[in-house]
């Protein structure tokens, strides 16, 4: 499942987020980097999806 999170974080990285934590403060921190840059929102996506259980 996590492959399909990461996937799915590189194409939308909020999205990714979303389904791993829920409406938390990483999600919101991933909509405004998202916002300022594709890439960063993209790499913190990955990171929290492979850093959480």
């Amino acid at each position: 499942m996590d492959i399909v999170r990461i996937i799915i974080a590189i194409i939308l990285p909020p999205l990714g987020v979303f389904l791993q934590v829920g409406f938390g403060g990483a999600f919101w921190l991933n909509i405004l980097l998202t916002l300022l840059g594709y890439i960063p929102g993209i790499i913190h996506a990955v990171w929290i999806i492979a850093s959480r259980d």
